[in-house]
């Protein structure tokens, strides 16, 4: 439902600024990029702040409030009041303060929701254990991976009512109607999760682990007496030497493994975060490429021809979006079906593929997603400048949306699954709060990368440029090229990479 309110008034948006706030195309997809780079960003405070002060509970509850309070404001400045018709709807300070808002609660909402549920399967997933008739070891299911995998294809179901039925609406109904149901649905969605309070597992603070600005300074001045003092510090280690005396190895081992993961080692999760940040910088390029379904890609079938037959009904360009997660909802059980399967014969991977390759896959598709949307563009250019008129249908964006959907099926479900299990146990809340900030950053960088291509490529004597207003004129064409050469690089860094990374036990 939270998915369903977002892409409500996300996948859209665009198209607001455009018909409703008159911004340019370029301006506009700036604006939108910004915004959800914002949004994508905060996760990362937040999570600190969640796993350093509150619960995640708490979290979840007190950002929903605030998501919502930023919807109603949203559609406040849509809504044409009775007792004050001529008063102007819209301005970009108000339009600004009630997104803005929004981006706050999904700030602490989404990284503390996610990491709520995971904490559900905590004590059911056991660890592998021993037969004792062959003393051999019976592989366990991987149930973290089910729930990352079924928790996308959840918020896919979302996201396609989301886009698929708010665009239609807003584009004939209005815009206050439009930002109104993604409120209510919020609203209700706040309600269900009070209803289901009995039946959670809460994982309560325990105030001996500190919190992570704690773990800093403490840290710091564990460095600073180790090279005054010229020795570790022997408390420390002589409580754990004492710890693993008093208990049986043998029978014991997975226990004491667990006690250590929760330790308090500041220098430790340092190291495993750092660790991470080559896959978040190379996976950028694929947050870049997720942005263009919501900015250009809308602006290319708005410049189409969108009929269905002979009827009047018109597809709302952003409802296109849905074909995306379509392809997830579909595909996805095929996943597990026939993917898994029929790869485990040749990689003999419990799994069929490791995470990291996973991830590979997706971002290979990504690739191909924009070579296909260059060769589509340049298509509807020339049958443009042939036939006087822009007469290509929409259809013809289906391919590389559908490309997109499949490649999230493998890389974005494995950067959530990568993230989480790649950090300590205590931190896991900002495990997933840095996927979510590959995607902010990479929408900072793509409402970078437009403004410094329109930059370099705007003429003196037309004021055209790549992303010109008049779609007859532009040359997104050269963009996609420009992402799908750029993504290629980061994908041969990738695989060189993960060669040499080794995952953590």
């Amino acid at each position: 439902m939270e998915r369903f309110a977002f892409k409500g008034v996300a996948s859209n948006l665009v198209t607001y600024l455009t018909d409703v706030m008159y911004m340019s195309n370029s301006s506009a997809a700036k604006f939108v990029n910004t915004w959800v780079g914002f949004t994508s960003m905060l996760p990362l405070i937040v999570a600190t702040l969640a796993d350093s002060y509150w619960d995640r509970y708490t979290t979840i509850l007190a950002s929903s409030v605030l998501y919502a309070a930023g919807l109603l404001a949203l559609t406040s400045t849509a809504v044409k009041w009775p007792w004050n018709p001529t008063a102007k709807k819209h301005s970009i300070l108000s339009l600004s303060w009630s997104l803005y808002m929004i981006s706050l609660g999904q700030g602490g909402y989404n990284p503390s929701l996610q990491a709520f549920g995971a904490d559900q399967l905590e004590n059911e997933e056991e660890l592998p254990r021993t037969n004792n008739n062959n003393n051999t070891e019976e592989p366990k299911k991987d149930k973290k991976s089910l729930f990352f995998q079924w928790w996308y294809f959840g918020i896919c179901c979302g996201s396609l009512m989301g886009v698929s039925v708010m665009s239609y609406i807003q584009d004939t109904f209005g815009w206050g109607l439009g930002f109104a149901i993604p409120t209510f649905s919020m609203i209700a969605s706040i309600l269900m999760f009070l209803c289901g309070n009995r039946f959670y597992k809460h994982k309560h603070k325990r105030n001996e682990d500190g919190n992570f600005f704690e773990d800093i300074v403490r840290s710091i001045k564990s460095t600073v007496s180790k090279l005054v003092n010229g020795r570790n510090n022997g408390i420390e280690y002589t409580k754990v030497e004492l710890e693993l005396q008093e208990k049986d190895l043998c029978n014991n081992q997975d226990e004491v493994i667990q006690q250590e993961e929760e330790r308090v080692n500041p220098l430790r999760d340092a190291k495993i975060i750092l660790r991470l940040l080559p896959v978040w910088i190379m996976l950028l390029m694929f947050a870049v490429i997720f942005q263009l379904p919501v900015t250009f890609f809308t602006k290319q079938g708005m410049a189409m021809k969108r009929n269905i037959g002979n009827f009047k009904f018109e597809i709302p360009p952003a409802a296109l979006q849905s074909s995306i997660t379509v392809s997830i909802i579909v595909l996805m059980p095929w996943y597990d079906t026939f993917f898994v399967p029929l790869v485990r014969i040749f990689t003999r991977n419990e799994k069929g593929i490791s995470v990291m390759q996973r991830m590979g896959i997706g971002m290979f598709l990504s690739v191909v997603a924009m070579i296909i949307a260059a060769i589509t563009e340049r298509k509807r250019m020339e049958i443009g400048k042939n036939n006087g008129e822009q007469l290509l249908s929409i259809y013809w964006l289906l391919p590389q949306y559908i490309l997109l959907g499949i490649s999230d099926i493998f890389t974005v479900v494995g950067m959530q699954e990568y993230f989480y299990s790649e950090v300590p146990v205590r931190m896991r809340t900002m495990g997933i709060a840095l996927y979510t900030s590959i995607f902010g950053v990479g929408s900072f960088l793509s409402a970078l990368l437009i403004s410094v291509i329109e930059f370099l490529t705007t003429s003196k004597e037309t004021h055209d440029n790549w992303f010109s207003d008049d779609m007859s004129k532009a040359r997104l064409d050269k963009y996609y090229w420009f992402l799908a050469f750029t993504s290629a690089i980061s994908l041969l860094a990738f695989v060189i990479f993960c060669r040499f990374f080794r995952e953590r036990k």
